[in-house]
């Protein structure tokens, strides 16, 4: 499919919202709709989801999480997030295949890219050193660190997050769930109703309503301010920062700037976001791409691509 035809209006949202039976899945009528990224951040790393389902990728590649130029029939990308300290760095990327399978390379020493076996898949994203995936008929996969979790025990899922070391989901009927990390409330989200998107950072959790307000959870310095939004579409969840896209097609961005990471404010025409470590990446209608924040690894050099 054509990177064009993936993209909702923007009046319902800029990622991803394929029909399963689009992708050749089953479970068709147990969720009509998914949400996918064509973009993603990472720790030091940007990923690229091309209109012929190959792969760009540009940024940190010591552990090979660029290493995506061989994949094909990608429909989705993800990059693990990882927070920005000294100890840290080295991340993967994983590509969800129109066949339900998935692609991944870079870091592996949790097992993170150990992905080979999983099939019917319709959703994938990306933590600090695991992976998870959202089957066809609503269930959740992970890899080793997250494998023995309650977000096994998940039904009716539709839409999964990944934060440092939390996992969230989303239900058809706009409640939401948490496994993993709870030191600053990150998972603190069972309350929550009325959600449309979920995004996941270092310490924190967004929720994105039907009226176009967002809820927040966890760390206060990485998402206050986010409750003043509206007529937001969809949201993103840096290490540190927080992005909203708005039914106009700019951004809006809080928490930590020390990097430039929130200096959105001049981008127009965006219809998908993405936020990393410590950078934010837009992806416009046009297909072309911006970028701000840290890019002490080239991660914001993607002036050359044209996703559609």
């Amino acid at each position: 499919m054509a990177l064009s035809s993936r993209i909702g209006a923007r009046r319902r949202g800029p990622v991803l919202k394929a029909s399963l039976e689009t992708a050749g899945m089953a479970s068709v009528n147990q969720f009509p709709e998914v949400v996918r990224y064509p973009i993603a951040a990472g720790r030091r790393h940007t990923v690229g989801l091309q209109a012929d389902g190959t792969v760009v990728a540009i940024g940190a590649n010591s552990a090979g999480e660029c290493r995506t130029s061989t994949w094909r029939d990608v429909v989705a990308v993800a990059a693990g997030s990882v927070h920005v300290a000294r100890n840290t760095g080295k991340s993967h990327t994983l590509g969800l295949g129109a066949d339900g399978t998935v692609h991944a390379c870079g870091w592996n020493n949790s097992g993170q890219c150990d992905v080979q076996g999983w099939q019917d898949l319709v959703a994938v994203a990306a933590g600090w050193r695991f992976s998870v995936g959202l089957r066809g008929d609503g269930t959740v996969v992970a890899t080793e660190r997250f494998a023995h979790t309650a977000l096994h025990e998940w039904r009716d899922v539709c839409e999964i997050a990944c934060g440092d070391w939390h996992v969230v989901a989303r239900r058809p009927d706009g409640t939401a769930c948490a496994a993993g990390s709870n030191t600053w409330g990150q998972s603190d989200v069972h309350g929550w109703t009325g959600l449309t998107r979920l995004a996941a950072g270092y310490l924190h959790t967004l929720g994105l309503t039907q009226d176009g307000t967002v809820r927040a959870a966890g760390h206060p310095a990485f998402w206050r301010g986010c409750e003043r939004w509206t007529d937001i579409t969809s949201v993103a969840a840096g290490s540190y920062h927080s992005v909203g896209l708005t039914a106009e097609g700019t951004v809006v961005a809080v928490g930590s700037s020390e990097l430039g990471q929130c200096a959105v404010s001049g981008w127009q025409d965006i219809v998908a976001v993405a936020a990393g470590g410590a950078h934010t990446v837009g992806l416009r209608a046009d297909g072309s791409v911006v970028a701000t924040g840290d890019d002490s690894y080239g991660q914001l050099q993607t002036a050359a691509w044209h996703l559609n």
